[in-house]
């Protein structure tokens, strides 16, 4: 599943391209077409690992900071390396940071999930919040996930699912195939990013299939929490 309909590029490429287009607008779009929510799923995955009080934490796709920021406040860690491969989007996530305060806590840098750029058990958390499903090969970029956290280290994955119960399916189908879209056209001028989302949300394996991917990848997995009827799920995984 690509963004664009460009056979010459690869996944990863035009995953860059896009969201590097879309940054300007992408944080406010996120708050519109949630109705805000996301920011709430995020507080309520993070807590599924503030137990565990990880100090050193990766935030994997970390786009423009949005959960890198939250893990900050939320579990007080010391510190915080978030990657990505759109520089557009990082410039847009160091500005808040900025803006925060949290610039001695919060490094971001450009990086691909698939080959992080970090040695081996250095991490206590991995963190990523919709991004696995951009991925450009899923288990690759798991397996590596895998092999930079401690051993004992958590894996905690919040990205989108599917509702499966009437009515809420129906109308969560017809908004994201429709409305969203349409939404997304009109405020980032990019007409494949918001028709590439609810389309790579239907291709990704959720739920009980994705859980069986991580446990292929290494992780023995602890926790599948849904919010929202399931609109999206947070899956957390042990090394």
């Amino acid at each position: 599943m690509k963004p664009y309909q460009d056979e010459s590029t690869g996944k990863r490429e035009q995953v860059e391209l896009m969201f590097n287009k879309i940054s300007p607008k992408y944080d406010i779009l996120n708050r519109v077409l949630s109705l805000g929510i996301d920011t709430i799923w995020r507080k309520k995955a993070l807590d599924l690992i503030k137990a565990d009080k990880p100090q050193f934490i990766l935030d994997v796709a970390t786009g423009t900071a949005d959960l890198a920021i939250e893990a900050a406040e939320r579990l007080q860690p010391g510190r915080i390396i978030g990657v990505d491969i759109a520089e557009e989007m990082l410039e847009v996530g160091r500005g808040k940071i900025k803006k925060k305060n949290l610039d001695k806590i919060i490094q971001l840098q450009k990086g691909d999930s698939e080959q992080l750029p970090f040695e081996d058990n250095i991490f206590d958390a991995v963190i990523v919040s919709f991004g696995v499903r951009n991925f450009e090969h899923l288990e690759v970029g798991l397996k590596d996930i895998h092999r930079v956290l401690k051993p004992g280290g958590k894996l905690m994955i919040l990205e989108f699912s599917q509702p499966q119960k009437a009515p809420f399916k129906q109308l969560y189908t017809f908004y994201f195939k429709n409305i969203l879209p349409l939404i997304g056209k009109i405020v980032s001028k990019d007409t494949a990013a918001y028709t590439y989302l609810p389309e790579s949300v239907e291709a990704f394996p959720f739920g009980e299939k994705f859980l069986f991917i991580m446990q292929a990848c290494g992780f023995e997995t602890k926790v599948k929490k849904e919010f929202t009827f399931g609109v999206c799920t947070a899956y957390v995984g042990v090394k």
